[in-house]
């Protein structure tokens, strides 16, 4: 194994190079004097391209990019993109602020093969904290050429994972793991063959995902007969939430908010709020709507092979004795139970955060919470044992302790912005105090006959501001 233990250790190294990480690599390219390596062990950088359906698009504006609100200014902005790409003017008279998924994949792209501090086809495949030649500890890299197979080592202070979260199989399809006509909605557009000559198509879950599926496979199967067939656990194909004060929740602000709530509490809001992170766009299910209204156009809708039924859930699904799939359901209301017999199922059943075998060297250093989580601070830094003092931050798995902006990509520059603020110790990017009309803390007490304190503009701590 070759060694780079003469070399300086770097300032950061990112395990993991999704939008996130990518993020921060972007924000800390032009920070002089900064010393960062951000490693995947994919070939090239890829952004689900098994859900890059056509005409899909991000449900959030082209200002969530890489670094926009955090520095606009910086050269791997969305708008610098289109500019190098000679398409500022089309994107302007277009007219939308959502950008097509297609076009997103494909600006992260252009900022991954362009920024010099990120390697692809090189996976991380240990971590080690341990004394370096001199007894200064840091962490000990162990990386490995995907092509070659070629091992070195590095060092470095800090460490940022952003290696993403994995689809979500739920306990019920268990009896269908590996089944040719069975398979998460990840994988949608290299399965999408597998579905031909089904003549009967279930899609389970009521988020984007699972929108976007049933969609397309009405598209594709507009007169043929193939009846469709949607299937969600929740009560209502309810929109998600787009006002513009509800999107508040997606600022910093709820974020601080959010964190200083007791876990409990915390725990039981992000299932409470779904319909703020796990829903549907409205224009989605307008699409929807309008696609079965036109196809109907001259015939009683009851004749459409089409079913969506809400409120339903999957209890058990097996292979059929006969060929196909059996799917054992139950109406959540009625307590009704029934047999769905079809062909083939996409599950569009999320994601969820996973832990990196990189990791496990590292496993006993880490105070993991009463659920096997990381405990992470204000400033996205995991809590370890006083022996571990390099920084270990964590990207998108912080669900439970940050609230539903986690996930969201409107948030992803702030929090590259809060976790280099940290890792140099000064503030490399200058944040705003406060980012919401809303105050979600309720007013201070006051003495009788006085006039309520109102809340004061959430501050930042002086942590993610000027550095630990």
């Amino acid at each position: 194994m070759d060694t780079a233990a003469s070399q300086p250790p770097y300032d950061l190294l990112g395990v993991g190079i999704g939008p996130f990480n990518l993020s921060l690599a972007a924000l800390a390219a032009p920070v002089p004097g900064l010393r960062t390596l951000f490693c995947d062990q994919r070939p090239e950088f890829r952004w689900h391209p098994g859900m890059l359906v056509d005409g899909a698009r991000m449900q959030v504006p082209f200002l969530a990019d890489l670094v926009s609100l955090v520095d606009p200014t910086n050269p791997w902005s969305f708008l610098n993109y289109l500019r190098e790409q000679d398409r500022l003017f089309p994107f302007y008279f277009a007219e939308r602020f959502q950008l097509p998924r297609r076009e997103y994949d494909h600006y992260c792209r252009w900022a991954a093969e362009r920024l010099a501090n990120c390697r692809f086809g090189t996976e991380v495949t240990a971590l080690h904290w341990t004394a370096a030649p001199g007894g200064t500890p840091c962490y000990r890299v162990e990386l490995t050429d995907t092509a070659t197979g070629r091992r070195t080592t590095v060092r470095a202070r800090n460490l940022a994972l952003g290696v993403g979260t994995r689809p979500v199989l739920p306990e019920a399809f268990a009896g269908l793991a590996g089944h040719p006509r069975a398979f998460h909605s990840a994988d949608y557009l290299d399965r999408r063959a597998d579905l031909a000559g089904a003549r009967d198509i279930t899609v389970i879950g009521s988020g984007q995902s699972g929108a976007e599926v049933f969609l397309d496979l009405l598209r594709r199967h507009q007169d043929d007969g193939v009846r469709l067939r949607w299937l969600t656990r929740t009560r209502a194909l309810a929109p998600m939430e787009y006002s513009k004060l509800g999107l508040e929740h997606f600022t910093p602000d709820y974020t601080r908010y959010f964190h200083g709530l007791p876990g409990p509490v915390r725990d039981a809001l992000v299932s409470a709020q779904w319909q703020l992170h796990k829903a549907a766009s409205a224009e989605t299910l307008a699409e929807i709507h309008d696609h079965l209204y036109e196809r109907t156009i001259g015939r009683p809708i009851d004749t459409a092979p089409v079913e969506i039924t809400p409120g339903t859930a999957v209890t058990d699904a097996r292979p059929g004795p006969c060929g196909g799939l059996e799917l054992h359901c139950r109406h959540t209301d009625s307590g009704a139970e029934h047999l769905v017999r079809t062909d083939a199922v996409v599950l569009a059943t999320g994601y969820r955060a996973a832990r990196p075998a990189a990791l496990e060297p590292l496993a006993d250093l880490i105070d993991w919470d009463e659920s096997g989580r990381y405990r992470v601070d204000l400033h996205h830094r995991v809590a370890t044992r006083p022996e571990l003092t390099g920084g270990l931050y964590v990207q998108n798995a912080e669900l439970h302790t940050h609230g539903v902006g986690t996930p969201d990509l409107g948030l992803g520059a702030h929090r590259a912005a809060v976790i280099l603020n940290a890792v140099t110790g000064r503030t490399v990017h200058r944040l705003p105090g406060r980012t919401a009309w809303t105050g979600f803390a309720p007013p201070a007490p006051a003495p009788y006959g006085q006039t309520p304190v109102l809340p004061r503009p959430q501050e930042l701590t002086r942590a993610a501001t000027v550095g630990r």
